[in-house]
């Protein structure tokens, strides 16, 4: 009985290596394929303002579909290979990739809505996601470190309440 039990749990163990193997594979391509993404904005017409498929038509208020396209890519590309890397990021750490994903998602935003200025409002969006997501981050890792060092609330504390130099904190916080 204790053979047929193992077996069953190595089966499922392989269909888990397995399925995390094409999962990977998968996200391999896509970030292999990410260069021919941002490059096929040169596929696009620099005379006309429309582009025509069979299933839609898009205007844009850009000078040509070219310069729209190069905008749309310089922005997808980005937050696509962030949010790759946010979702696949095993590290403490990995939620302040955030910032720069509702950067590029705002900025992209930006590019549908056909605005000039996209580069110059999304901060006053990303200020306050910044207000909440660095604080939660730097607590996530004081708990983290504190739980590893050993170190009691009080040390913690103590700590936190030292007068250092610009320098020193900014050493502390990659120690």
């Amino acid at each position: 009985m204790t053979t047929q039990n193992n077996k069953s749990t190595d089966q499922n163990h392989l269909s888990a290596d397995k399925k995390s193997l094409i999962l990977g594979g998968l996200i391999v391509i896509l970030i292999a394929v990410t260069p021919f993404i941002f490059y096929s904005y040169n596929s696009f017409s620099n005379e006309s303002k429309v582009w025509e498929t069979f299933l839609f038509e898009i205007t844009t208020n850009f000078p040509s579909m070219y310069h729209y396209a190069w905008y749309f890519v310089g922005k997808f590309v980005p937050l696509f290979l962030l949010l790759i890397w946010f979702f696949t990021c095993k590290h403490w750490w990995h939620w302040i990739i955030l910032v720069p994903i509702a950067m590029y998602a705002f900025q992209l935003w930006g590019v549908f809505e056909q605005n000039f200025n996209m580069d110059e409002v999304e901060l006053i969006y990303i200020i306050p996601i910044m207000m909440v997501l660095v604080p939660f981050v730097y607590l996530v890792r004081a708990k983290l470190f504190t739980s590893v060092r050993g170190d009691d609330l009080q040390a913690f504390e103590e700590e936190l309440g030292r007068e250092q130099s610009f320098i020193g904190q900014i050493k502390d916080l990659f120690r």
